[in-house]
C-alpha cells in the first residue's frame, strides 16, 4: 500500500477532533453515532498504517510492536463503543422505568453522557499517541495523558467508592509517571558518553548508540522506568489502584482499560527493554521481568481466591495476566513470541468478560458472587458467554489463550527455567480452580431472586459485541491469520525474540 503521510496524523487528530465535537454535541443519539463513526475510522487508519512514514521529524513513527497495540487498541475501543451505546440507552431507560435502585438510577440520569463521550475520545486519542510516539519523553507524555482522560470514567457514578477509586487511580499512578519521569532523566544521562554529549531520546537515534551508553546510569534508569510504568501497568505490588478503578468503571470502560491501557504501560517498559538489548544488557531486564512477572501472578492468585466481588475479580486476573506478559517477554526466545499473541489474546478475552460482567450487573443490580445464582436460567446468552469468556480466560482450549500460555510454558522449559515454569504452572491452575469456584456456581443454581421480566432482556447491542470477541478468541485458537503472524513475529523481533 502506498505509504500515506496524513496516517499517523489522523489516527491522534481523528478521535481528539471528535472527542471536542462530542462535549457540545446536545443530542445523545448524534453524539453516539459520532463516537462509533470516530472508533470505525480510526479502525481503518490503524489496520492500514503498516508502511506510514514517520512525521514531525520521527518524533511520531510506527514500527511493528506499535502498530500490534495500536491495533489491539483500536479494535478492542470500537467493539466497547458499540456495546457503550446499547449499555447507556438501557441504564437511562431502565432508570426512567424505576427498576433501579434510586442511587444509582437518579445519577445515571443526571450523569453527563457527554463528558463520558468525550473522554473516551480523548482516551483514545492519548493511547494512540503512546502507541505512535518515538520519542520517549513523548512516550511519557502520552502514558501521563491516558491518565489525566480516563479519570473522569472511572468516576462516572458519581458514588463515594468511585470517588475513592478515581483518587487512588489519580494518586499512585502519578507517582509511577513520576518515577518514570526520572528513570528518562537517568536515561539522558546515561548518553553522555555518546560523542561528548547527550542524545535526543528518540528512540531510532537511543538503539543505534545504545553500545556506548553508561551502563551504571543505564541500569537504575531501566529500573525506574520499570517500577513507573509498571505501577500503570498493574504489576504487583504496584497495583493496588487496579482492582478499584475496574470494579468502579462502566463495564465498557472497565474493558478498555484492562485489555488497551495496561498494554500501553507495558509498551513503555518494552521501548526501556529495547534499549538494554541493544546495549548488550538485555539478561538484566530479563531477570527483573521475570521476578515481577511471577510476582503478580502470585498476587492475583492469592486476591482471586474467595473473592466476593466478580469484577474485582477479573481485575486481579488482569494483575495476573499482566505477569504473564511481564514473564514471557524475561524469559527470551519463543516466550517474546508467546508473550505478545498472548497480549492480543488476553485484550480480547478480557474486553469479552467486563462486558457480560455489565450485562450480569445490569440485570442483577449487584457485584456480589455470592448473590447470584442460576444466570443460565435468568439470561441464558450472556451465561453462555460468561462461562466461555471463564474458559478462556484460564487458558483452555481451544482458545486464543491456551496456545499463548503454553508457547510461553514450552519456551521456559526448553530453556531449562524448570522452578519458573512449576511456578507459573501451579499459579495457574490454582487461579483456575479460584474462578471455577465462583463462575460456575453463577451460572448454575436456582435463582436467589427473579429480576423484573423488563431488566432480564438480553438487548442484541450488548450481546453481539462480547459474542464477537468471543468469536475471535475461539478463531485465534484454531488458525492464526498469515498477517498477525508476520507482525507478531516482526514485533517479537524488535524486543529482541525469536520465532
Amino acid at each position: 500500500m502506498f505509504p500515506n503521510p496524513l496516517t499517523i496524523p489522523a489516527l491522534v487528530l481523528v478521535p481528539l477532533i471528535c472527542g471536542a465535537a462530542s462535549l457540545m454535541i446536545r443530542s445523545d443519539y448524534l453524539r453516539r453515532i459520532v463516537l462509533i463513526s470516530a472508533a470505525a475510522i480510526h479502525l481503518f487508519f490503524a489496520v492500514t498504517s503498516g508502511h506510514a512514514p514517520a512525521v514531525l521529524s520521527g518524533w511520531l513513527a510506527l514500527d511493528a510492536l506499535g502498530q500490534l497495540f495500536l491495533c489491539i487498541v483500536s479494535v478492542l475501543f470500537l467493539i466497547a463503543s458499540i456495546y457503550g451505546v446499547g449499555y447507556l440507552a438501557r441504564e437511562k431507560g431502565t432508570a426512567k422505568q424505576g427498576l433501579f435502585d434510586a442511587e444509582l438510577g437518579t445519577l445515571l440520569v443526571n450523569s453527563p453522557e457527554s463528558l463520558l463521550t468525550g473522554c473516551l475520545l480523548f482516551f483514545l486519542s492519548a493511547m494512540t499517541l503512546v502507541c505512535v510516539s518515538n520519542h520517549l519523553g513523548l512516550l511519557w507524555v502520552a502514558i501521563e495523558a491516558t491518565t489525566l482522560a480516563s479519570a473522569p470514567m472511572i468516576y462516572f457514578h458519581h458514588r463515594r467508592q468511585s470517588l475513592e477509586a478515581a483518587w487512588k487511580y489519580l494518586l499512585i499512578c502519578s507517582i509511577g509517571i513520576a518515577l518514570a519521569l526520572f528513570g528518562n532523566f537517568l536515561l539522558a544521562v546515561s548518553t553522555s558518553t555518546v560523542h561528548g554529549g547527550e542524545l535526543p531520546l528518540l528512540l531510532d537515534q537511543l538503539l543505534r548508540n545504545a553500545s556506548s551508553f553508561h551502563p551504571q546510569w543505564l541500569k537504575p534508569a531501566f529500573i525506574f522506568l520499570l517500577v513507573g510504568y509498571g505501577t500503570k501497568m498493574g504489576l504487583a505490588p504496584l497495583h493496588t489502584w487496579l482492582p478499584d478503578a475496574h470494579s468502579e468503571s462502566p463495564s465498557f470502560v472497565s474493558a478498555l482499560l484492562s485489555g488497551a491501557l495496561l498494554n500501553c504501560a507495558f509498551l513503555g517498559i518494552l521501548r526501556a527493554q529495547q534499549i538494554l538489548t541493544a546495549a548488550g544488557l538485555a539478561f538484566f531486564g530479563q531477570e527483573l521481568l521475570v521476578g515481577f512477572g511471577l510476582l503478580s501472578m502470585g498476587f492475583a492468585a492469592a486476591f482471586i481466591v474467595q473473592q466476593p466481588d466478580y469484577k474485582r475479580m477479573l481485575a486481579y486476573s488482569s494483575v495476573e495476566h499482566m505477569g504473564i506478559l511481564a514473564l514471557g517477554v524475561g524469559l527470551g526466545g519463543t516466550a517474546v513470541f508467546g508473550a505478545m499473541f498472548h497480549a492480543v489474546n488476553h485484550s480480547l478475552t478480557k474486553g469479552m468478560l467486563f462486558l457480560i460482567a455489565g450485562n450480569i450487573l445490569s440485570v442483577m443490580r449487584t457485584k456480589t458472587a455470592s448473590d447470584i445464582r442460576g444466570l443460565s436460567r435468568l439470561i441464558p446468552f450472556t451465561a453462555a458467554l460468561w462461562m466461555a469468556g471463564f474458559l478462556a480466560i484460564t487458558g483452555s482450549p481451544p482458545f486464543g489463550t491456551f496456545l499463548s500460555e503454553f508457547t510461553i510454558l514450552k519456551s521456559a522449559l526448553e530453556q531449562g527455567h524448570y522452578i519458573v515454569a512449576i511456578a507459573y504452572l501451579l499459579i495457574l491452575s490454582v487461579v483456575f480452580i479460584a474462578m471455577a469456584s465462583i463462575i460456575v456456581r453463577m451460572v448454575q443454581g436456582n435463582p436467589l431472586r427473579n429480576p423484573e421480566p423488563r431488566a432480564s432482556r438480553e438487548p442484541w447491542l450488548m450481546i453481539l459485541p462480547p459474542l464477537f470477541l468471543c468469536m475471535l478468541i475461539v478463531i485465534l485458537g484454531l488458525y492464526m491469520p498469515p498477517a498477525l503472524e508476520r507482525l507478531l513475529l516482526d514485533a517479537a523481533t524488535v524486543i529482541g525474540g525469536a520465532s
